[in-house]
C-alpha cells in the first residue's frame, strides 16, 4: 500500500532525470564513435556554460527564450491543449517589438522598453488567440492550427525582412537597427546576457501564482482534467481555452521580443534557432512542474551554449548535442509509456 502511494510521487520526478541521464549516456557513445573523450567533452560543456564568465552569459541569453516559450506550452498542457505554435508566436512577438523599436523615436528608454515589450505581448497574444478561438468556437484541432500558423509566421517575417522592412543595401534579410531606447539593458558587461532573463523569471513566478494560488489556475486545471465536469460546474470552457492559448502566445511572444530587443537589435529572417520546438520537449520533461521547466530550460541552454566550444575544444560535432536533445525527448516518451503500464 505504501509503495503504491510513493510510486505516483516519485515517477514524475525520476523519469525526467533518468531520461536525461540515458540521453547523456548514449551521447557519450556517440562522442566515442567520433573519436573524442566523452568525459572531457562533457567537462568542457559544463565549464563553458557554468564557470566561464562569457559562457555563463551566453547560457543566460539562451535560457530566457527557452523558459518563456516552454511556459507557454506548459500552460496549454495544463488546460488539456497541445500548443505546437510557440515558434510562430516567438516570431510574431519579435515582429511586434521590432515595429515599436523601428518606428517610434525620441521616447525615453523607461517608456520605450515597456512599449516594445507590449508590442511583443500583443502580437504573441493574437497569434495564440487565433488557434484558441478556432478550437473553442469551431472545434478545430489546435495541433493542426498551431503547426500551420508556425509556417505562416515564419514566411510572413521572411517576406517583411526581405522586402518592406529590409535595411537598404543590406546583404541579407534583416531590418534596420531598432532605437537604442527600445533595447533591453545588458546585465553582464562584455557579454550578450540581457534583462530578458528577468522577464522570464518574473513570468515564471507570475504563472506559478496563477496556477497554484488563483481561481483562474483552478479553472484551467479543471478544464484540462474534465471539460464536461467543468462546464457542469459553471465554468466557461470556451473562454478558458481562448484565454489559455492567448496567454501562451504572450509568453512565447515575449521570448521573441527579448531576442529582438536584447540580442539581435534587428528583425532577422529566421532569427529563432528553433526555441519554440525545443519548448515542447522542455514542457514534456518538466512534467507540469514550474520548477522542472526552469531546470530543464537551463539544461537545454547549457547544451546550446556549450556546443560550439565542445566542437572546437574536444572535436565533438555540434550534431551530437542536437542528438542528445532528441534522445532526451525519446526517452521521456518511453518513460510516459512505462508509467502508464505501472499506473494504468
Amino acid at each position: 500500500m505504501q509503495t503504491n502511494r510513493i510510486q505516483p510521487l516519485l515517477l514524475p520526478i525520476l523519469s525526467p532525470l533518468i531520461a536525461i541521464a540515458l540521453s547523456l549516456l548514449v551521447g557519450a557513445i556517440l562522442i566515442l564513435l567520433a573519436k573524442a573523450n566523452p568525459i572531457a567533452a562533457y567537462g568542457i560543456l559544463i565549464q563553458e556554460s557554468l564557470t566561464n564568465y562569457y559562457g555563463f552569459g551566453n547560457m543566460l541569453t539562451k535560457t530566457a527564450p527557452l523558459l518563456l516559450s516552454s511556459l507557454g506550452v506548459l500552460l496549454a498542457l495544463k488546460a488539456g491543449l497541445f500548443n505546437i505554435g510557440a515558434e510562430g508566436q516567438i516570431y510574431m512577438g519579435g515582429l511586434g517589438s521590432a515595429l515599436v523599436g523601428l518606428f517610434w523615436h525620441g521616447i525615453p528608454g523607461l517608456i520605450h522598453v515597456p512599449l516594445a515589450l507590449l508590442g511583443g505581448f500583443l502580437f504573441g497574444a493574437i497569434w495564440g488567440f487565433i488557434p484558441g478561438y478556432l478550437k473553442a468556437m469551431r472545434g478545430v484541432n489546435e495541433v493542426i492550427t498551431t503547426l500551420l500558423l508556425n509556417y505562416v509566421a515564419l514566411n510572413f517575417i521572411g517576406y517583411l525582412a526581405n522586402n518592406p522592412l529590409k535595411e537598404p543595401g543590406a546583404p541579407s534579410a534583416y531590418s534596420s537597427l531598432i532605437s537604442e531606447s527600445a533595447r533591453l539593458p545588458i546585465i553582464m558587461p562584455q557579454t550578450q546576457a540581457h534583462a530578458g532573463i528577468f522577464v522570464g523569471l518574473l513570468a515564471t513566478v507570475i504563472l506559478w501564482v496563477i496556477l497554484a494560488r488563483s481561481p483562474l489556475g483552478y479553472q484551467i486545471e479543471a478544464v484540462g482534467l474534465n471539460p464536461v465536469a467543468a462546464r457542469y460546474a459553471g465554468m466557461s470552457v470556451e473562454g478558458t481555452i481562448i484565454a489559455v492559448m492567448a496567454i501562451a502566445g504572450v509568453l512565447a511572444g515575449l521570448a521573441g521580443a527579448g531576442e529582438v530587443m536584447g540580442l539581435k537589435y534587428r528583425l532577422f529572417d529566421r532569427f529563432s534557432p528553433g526555441y519554440g520546438f525545443d519548448a515542447i520537449a522542455i514542457a514534456l520533461l518538466g512534467r507540469g512542474n514550474i520548477g522542472g521547466i526552469l531546470l530543464t530550460s537551463v539544461f537545454f541552454a547549457i547544451l546550446r551554449s556549450g556546443a560550439n566550444v565542445m566542437q572546437r575544444s574536444a572535436g565533438v560535432p555540434v550534431t551530437v548535442v542536437y542528438a542528445i536533445q532528441g534522445l532526451t525527448v525519446l526517452f521521456i516518451a518511453i518513460s510516459f509509456a512505462i508509467e502508464r503500464r505501472i499506473n494504468p
